[in-house]
C-alpha cells in the first residue's frame, strides 16, 4: 500500500518545480538556451573529471566507476520518465547532460592520444 506524502510547502514547491519549468520553457528560445546551458555545464563536469583523474593518476578506476555509474543512472531515469510521460523537459535535460558529459570525457580521452 502506497502512503500519501504530507502536503507541505516544501513538497508543493519541489513537486511543482518541473511543471513550472515546463511552463517557463514553452518559448523555444528559452528551452534551447536552457538545454545549451545544461549541455555546456555537463561538458565542463565531464572534462574536469577526465582532467582531475589524468593529473592525479591515483583514482582512475574509482573515477571511471563513478562516471559510468552516473551515466547509467541517467539512462535508467530517462527510461522511467519516458514510460510515465511526466515531463518532456526533464527528459531533454537528462539527455543534454548525458551528451555533454560524454562529449567532455571523450574529448579528454582524445587529448591523451
Amino acid at each position: 500500500m502506497v502512503k500519501k506524502l504530507q502536503d507541505t510547502g516544501l513538497y508543493r514547491t519541489f513537486g511543482l518545480a518541473m511543471y513550472r519549468l515546463e511552463g517557463w520553457a514553452v518559448n523555444p528560445w528559452r528551452r534551447g538556451s536552457l538545454l545549451l546551458i545544461i549541455l555546456f555545464s555537463a561538458f565542463l563536469v565531464g572534462s574536469s573529471i577526465g582532467m582531475i583523474n589524468g593529473v592525479l593518476a591515483l583514482m582512475d578506476p574509482i573515477g571511471a566507476f563513478f562516471t559510468v555509474l552516473i551515466l547509467e543512472l541517467m539512462v535508467r531515469v530517462r527510461g522511467v520518465w519516458r514510460l510515465n510521460q511526466q515531463s518532456k523537459i526533464a527528459g531533454q535535460i537528462i539527455d543534454a547532460a548525458r551528451i555533454g558529459m560524454l562529449y567532455g570525457l571523450l574529448l579528454e580521452g582524445f587529448k591523451l592520444l
